[in-house]
């Protein structure tokens, strides 16, 4: 079996670099074509990430669960938008199957363009207090994706959640970009969300449904398949 080399980033970190959600990025090759869901179950995130070579400030990729291949998702966008910069090749837009995803940078913090209808369909779980989110259990979500929420300052736009996706093989999901887009829409205000343990995805409503949704990225490490 050829190797496959892994870049491992964490999405949507605090300011410390801490929490995000891992990401797996691989430069798609002869090694890796035919096995790209495979490769994501092995590495087990919740999502990875096969990326095309960068031609004229845009590069193409699909993105797979441990268990199916997505259309789109944000913090897999996100991350290797962030990751494409770092190595040299920063990118104005990102192809992949759901349509075309703008990219830019603001300082520190990477954003990609996104639209409701590109993702999954949540079921949406409005709690009334952020201690009723962080009260719920992983174990008992069977199937589905499910996405709660609860205001922790409504005046401001600031959000508590978590998401649990059994149907496309993630327990529970540290910070989903995709969703952060589909409750943009859905609550029509820019938030400022804090998901999972700890991570942080900020969102800005943009012209013709579109939503902006950033954040900060961290390097972790670069595994190796099939040594």
């Amino acid at each position: 079996m050829s190797e496959v080399h892994v870049d491992v980033v964490r999405v949507f970190t605090d300011a410390e670099e801490r929490f995000g959600n891992e990401l797996g990025i691989v430069r798609a090759s002869e090694a890796s074509a035919g096995r790209e869901q495979e490769i994501a179950a092995e590495l087990g995130f919740s999502e990875t990430v096969f990326v095309q070579p960068v031609i004229d400030g845009r590069a193409s990729m699909r993105i797979f669960t441990p268990a199916s291949e997505l259309p789109f998702a944000g913090h897999p966008s996100v991350g290797t938008a962030w990751w494409l910069a770092r190595e040299g090749t920063p990118i104005t837009m990102l192809e992949v199957p759901a349509g075309d995803v703008a990219v830019r940078a603001d300082g520190d913090v990477t954003w990609i363009a996104g639209r409701a209808s590109w993702g999954s369909i949540f079921e949406w779980m409005p709690l009334p207090t952020p201690a009723d989110v962080d009260a719920l259990r992983p174990a008992d979500f069977h199937d589905g994706k499910h996405y709660a929420y609860a205001w922790i300052d409504e005046a401001a736009g600031v959000l508590r959640s978590r998401m649990f996706a059994p149907a496309i093989g993630i327990a529970e999901d540290e910070a989903t970009g995709a969703a952060a887009v589909a409750i943009t829409t859905k609550l029509d205000r820019d938030l400022d969300i804090h998901q999972g343990r700890g991570s942080r995805l900020r969102t800005v409503r943009g012209a013709g449904g579109l939503v902006e949704v950033g954040g900060l990225v961290a390097y972790e490490q670069r595994l190796t398949l099939g040594a």
